[in-house]
């Protein structure tokens, strides 16, 4: 009878006969005859699951899932023989790991040697050297200079956290100002994050794909490469869309990266699952990135073409069990897609956080062949304290044709309304012509979008559907109708309370759903996973309506607004100050991400509204200038 602790997120576990305790988010847990205790803040799915939760502190992280003390406070207090440390928080601090020891509890993943030398990235790195795995050329030891260390690199340069992860703390700098503030802002980032500002500087791979291997190894010397996952997809360097396999490596690149994998996972003596991260060139020359002494976010597409559930695997090894399997064993079965779905505006930089209570929340769980990872339901409330992920989205198939038509249809059918959310950006992406053909790399979006994302752009056929479509709804809510026929013919089951509109068009079968609908005629519509404001007017309000006043857009090039909900970590300016056309006014964290604020434009500061320290709301006035 063992009693374990799990620190965040851990899905699909399948043992039997043990006591779990919870810090975080535990999503589709599948356990029988187990005694649950929860460590959480405030209560979400994962307490409500649980016998038993122990509350470690109030919404800040450094007052809650990172606050060693209380999480110590509460093992002693309910008796756990073990922890998992899930993705994020203290799942790669070596020091966490050193108290649980010293106290007899087990860590369920790596020993401390292989946190501390994998944490690290500028050690890690020499690591990888000494062990024959391919490095990126850079600079070795902890910056000080990085514009001299940066110049004798040659641009552009990658300047990143030596203790980072999640793509904090990175930044790519083209020229020697780049290199300035990259370094500010990314040893700021750095330290919030992860409490460690050192920083090292690395050539930056140009036009690369981002490709990871899993590695599974045990405390007597086994090691397992469970194939790689293609994730190239990305903004500000953190994933979005991830696939397993890749459609670039041929069977001879999979073996050597896998087998690079083990060599560096043996040189230290790592036990448990763990990711080794390559950048991969357009020859398929690939380079070592880092390697992720934990679970992954994503490593649930790779548990759908194994077969093995990576959780379990970790709680055998740390256990004391060796791995049941053999690399001849591990197949490659199938294909599937994960798209991470963020409470995020993906019309402002491709995703800038957005917060809120999920007034309606409804999984495609009725799918087939449809997996959600999650911690919230309807009525949840998305916050600035942490990572703004809604859920995992991850489908399967037999083929990549069929993991795709799946992820289409489960983003069509998932319903979330209170908060702005992704889905728009995700559905172009995996219906995007060239991410279907697989020719795609870690700059994929800045090169599709160059203007940034705008969402779904209707062809002229598309629009007669979407305008055919809010007509017949709007008749249908007047009489109830249910077929149509205006040129284009839409047909469908008008259930006007549900979320979802399951309707034919032109014999082609959608699923919308409608967002709003007033008495004026205005509909919202999200189409083809992009939302669109639709007006049926009657003619004579048609008529009338042409003679109604239009609203004046503000002058954004005088005001700076908050682009998202945050704190504000500094402003640069004062009342009187005169500033330069993208001189920075202000930075401002979200999500432990720090963005600089820039002016539109040469003038001087009329007043400053926000000062360093203070929380803002989305749209809330920072500077006006005159």
């Amino acid at each position: 009878m063992n009693k374990y602790l799990f620190l965040s997120v851990p899905p699909q576990v399948h043992v039997k006969m043990n006591k779990y305790l919870f810090l975080s988010v535990p999503p589709q847990v599948h356990v029988k005859m187990n005694k649950y205790l929860f460590l959480s803040v405030p209560p979400q799915v994962h307490v409500k699951m649980a016998d038993e939760a122990v509350c470690v502190g109030p919404a800040p992280t450094n007052k809650s899932y990172l606050n060693m003390d209380a999480i110590m406070d509460a093992i002693r207090k309910t008796g756990s023989q073990a922890v998992h440390p899930g993705y994020g928080f203290l799942s790669e601090n070596k020091e966490f790991a050193k108290r649980l020891a010293a106290e007899d509890v087990v860590f369920i993943g790596p020993d401390t040697h292989a946190i501390h030398a994998m944490g690290d990235k500028i050690e890690s790195k020499l690591l990888a050297k000494a062990a024959n795995v391919n490095v990126i050329p850079g600079f070795d030891g902890v910056v000080e200079d990085a514009v001299k260390i940066a110049g004798e690199i040659g641009y552009p340069v990658m300047i990143k956290a030596s203790a980072g992860g999640g793509g904090k703390g990175m930044r790519i700098a083209w020229n020697d100002d780049e290199t300035r503030e990259g370094f500010r802002l990314s040893s700021q980032e750095a330290a919030s994050s992860f409490g460690d500002d050192r920083l090292l500087i690395e050539k930056f791979v140009d036009n690369p794909r981002h490709i990871e291997i899993q590695v599974l190894a045990d405390k007597h010397g086994n090691a397992l490469w469970l194939n790689e996952r293609e994730c190239s997809i990305q903004r500000r360097n953190q994933k979005v869309v991830e696939e397993a396999p890749s459609t670039f490596l041929d069977p001879e690149t999979r073996r050597a990266m896998g087998e690079q994998a083990v060599q560096l996972a043996k040189a230290v003596q790592y036990s448990s699952a763990g990711t080794v991260e390559f950048l991969v060139d357009s020859n398929k020359n690939f380079y070592f990135l880092e390697m992720n002494t934990r679970l992954q976010v994503e490593h649930p597409i790779t548990e759908c073409i194994t077969g093995l559930d990576l959780v379990q695997q970790m709680i055998r090894v740390a256990k004391g069990f060796p791995l049941l399997h053999k690399q001849e064993d591990i197949p490659i079965n199938g294909w599937a897609i994960e798209s991470r779905v963020y409470a995020e505006d993906p019309y402002k930089s491709f995703g800038l956080p957005s917060i809120g209570r999920l007034s309606q929340y409804q999984e495609p769980i009725n799918l087939p062949k449809v997996r959600v990872d999650s911690g919230i339901q309807e009525g949840s409330d998305i916050s600035i304290y942490y990572d703004p992920m809604i859920s995992k989205l991850v489908t399967y198939g037999a083929t990549r044709a069929e993991a795709l038509q799946r992820m289409e249809d489960a983003l069509d059918n998932y319903v979330i309304r209170g908060v702005t959310h992704n889905i728009p950006l995700l559905r172009e992406i995996i219906t995007h012509p060239r991410f279907i053909s697989g020719d795609i790399t870690t700059n994929f979006l800045p090169e599709e979008y160059p203007e940034g994302f705008k969402g779904h752009q209707l062809t002229s056929e598309g629009r007669r559907e979407l305008v055919a479509t809010a007509a017949a709804l709007y008749v249908s809510a007047q009489l109830r109708s249910q077929r149509f026929l205006v040129k284009v013919e839409v047909s469908g089951e008008w259930n006007l309370a549900s979320a979802l509109l399951p309707v034919t068009i032109n014999r082609t079968p959608r699923v919308l759903q409608c967002l709003s609908r007033d008495a004026g005629g205005d509909i919202t519509l999200q189409y083809l996973g992009t939302q669109f404001k639709v007006r049926v007017l009657s003619q004579l309000v048609s008529t009338l309506s042409a003679h109604m006043p239009e609203k004046v857009p503000e002058d954004t090039s005088s005001i700076l607004r908050s682009p998202m909900p945050g704190s504000v970590v500094a402003v640069s300016v004062k009342p009187g100050d005169v500033v330069a056309e993208g001189q920075e006014i202000c930075v401002i964290e979200a999500m432990k991400m720090q963005n600089s604020l820039i002016a539109a434009k040469a003038a001087k500061v009329k007043s400053v509204h926000c000062k360093a320290g203070e929380t803002v709301g989305e749209g809330d006035l920072l500077v006006q200038l005159e």
